[in-house]
């Protein structure tokens, strides 16, 4: 049996567009809180203004997770404003701070605007970057490592460890995650960075229980879907 995921402190999740990485963030989120931990979220995503945390935050809210985001009536304005607050959030993060950063390095410069922040912050300090190896510049070992290099040089920070967020949307299978497996197992050999966990649809995780996986894996309830669809339910279905 894989161990759990146990985060704490500052955890900034990164990762290329289409990753999946604020889909990833909300769920970690959730995982955390059920656990036990008082997780805060900081929206960080300033380049995409129609697919971030904040489309969650009343679901996160009703665990108990506190997201931070701008005044209601500015959630919707042409221009994102990134909240005053998470300066104070770096340095004085509780038991968990998870901050979602923008996709590909131009989301990333963010992060380097609060370097005076991340310089005071605990050094046990994480950044993880989130692959999907069905996606377009990050379906090898070297392609997800030039993404991971070109966060670095923005960000200005190192990233620490992989999340591994093998799916196809709709049409996921166990076998998706298996492969996806593989090549994040050959990401973290190969870097010297661990996998900290990999993630599985819902619809998936008896399934993906009995793969020879080792890693903890994290089930994903989507949370941004279209319209048309309705959100899975943050907590497990009794």
């Amino acid at each position: 049996m894989p161990a759990e995921i146990r985060l704490r402190g500052v955890v900034i999740i990164v990762g290329n567009y289409g990753s999946g990485k604020t889909e990833v963030t909300i769920n970690l989120a959730a995982d955390q809180r059920l656990k036990g931990s008082r997780v805060r979220v900081a929206d960080l995503d300033l380049v995409n203004p129609y697919f971030r945390t904040r489309e969650a935050r009343r679901a996160l809210g009703a665990l108990g997770v506190d997201v931070i985001l701008p005044p209601e009536d500015w959630l919707q304005a042409d221009l994102p404003i990134l909240a005053p607050q998470v300066a104070g959030l770096i340095r004085q993060p509780g038991e968990l701070a998870l901050l979602d950063a923008g996709g590909d390095a131009v989301g990333a410069t963010v992060l380097a605007s609060l370097g005076d922040a991340f310089a005071a912050a605990d050094p046990s300090l994480q950044m993880l970057q989130v692959v999907n190896p069905f996606r377009p510049n990050t379906a090898d070992v070297e392609q997800c490592l030039s993404m991971c290099r070109s966060i670095e040089a923005a960000s200005r920070l190192k990233v620490t460890g992989w999340i591994g967020n093998a799916h196809m949307m709709d049409e996921s299978t166990a076998d998706h995650i298996h492969q996806g497996y593989l090549l994040m197992r050959a990401l973290a050999e190969t870097s010297g960075l661990p996998l900290v966990c990999m993630t599985v649809a819902e619809s998936l995780a008896h399934q993906a229980a009995s793969l020879p996986i080792t890693c903890p894996l994290l089930t994903i309830r989507r949370q941004l879907v279209p319209p048309w669809r309705k959100p899975a339910a943050l907590h497990p279905v009794e």
